[in-house]
């Protein structure tokens, strides 16, 4: 898949869940979860242990059904790892130009963190192919419709303290996706199955699911 179509791949939902845990054994058991419950993007943290094993584990078990990626890469040598791994996009929560250029190196996007208007347009200039708000929580969904009225290129994924009854409010601000993690993931697999589809539901009543014949920015 050229990056593009990962990129539309992964934010077709208009969520990307992102899993951080303690274990390699409990971060597998909360994708596992996300993916059953419909969840078809998520990406797994490098501070998780074995988080590369992670990737790699959850890529050959779902195939094509899921688009697996790496989160928290930080700098080139990490993104060069999670690359080897089969990450298909590489999510940060800071700009790094280096991490962007092996990314695209090895044809994966990457979603950089930004947190100022002037961090977006040096993103965009780098070949940033969305951007992560990050933290979200510090700011709200007004930020991003005051940043997209003047720069209304800029795909914007608020991560960090979004909640389930707020994600519809980035959405409709002009958010192309939301970055979720405890938020949606947390409980057992009844409780994330139910959380999830309410969720994609609700998404879906703001803005319909990303596909090839709709314009990603």
């Amino acid at each position: 898949m050229y990056r593009w179509e990962i990129t539309r791949a992964a934010l077709a939902q208009r969520v990307l869940a992102i899993v951080r845990s303690d274990s390699y054994d409990h971060a597998h058991a909360t994708a596992d979860s996300l993916l059953s419950a419909g969840i078809t993007s998520l990406e797994i943290s490098l501070t998780t242990p074995f988080a590369l094993e992670a990737v790699t584990t959850l890529i050959r078990e779902v195939g094509d059904d899921a688009v697996i990626g790496a989160g928290t890469v930080l700098d080139a040598a990490s993104a060069r790892m999670a690359v080897d791994a089969g990450a298909r996009f590489l999510v940060s929560p800071s700009l790094d130009p280096e991490v962007i250029r092996t990314g695209h190196r090895y044809g994966l996007p990457v979603f950089p963190g930004v947190a100022t208007s002037t961090e977006a347009v040096r993103a965009m200039e780098l070949g940033a192919d969305a951007l992560k708000l990050f933290p979200a929580s510090a700011y709200g969904p007004r930020w991003v419709s005051d940043v997209r009225a003047a720069l209304p290129q800029a795909a914007v994924i608020p991560t960090g303290g979004v909640t389930l009854a707020e994600a519809p409010d980035w959405i409709a601000a002009g958010a192309v996706a939301c970055g979720m993690g405890s938020a949606l993931s947390e409980g057992d697999r009844d409780t994330v199955g139910k959380r999830a589809a309410e969720l994609l539901a609700r998404l879906a009543d703001v803005a319909p699911p990303l596909d090839s014949a709709q314009e990603l920015f």
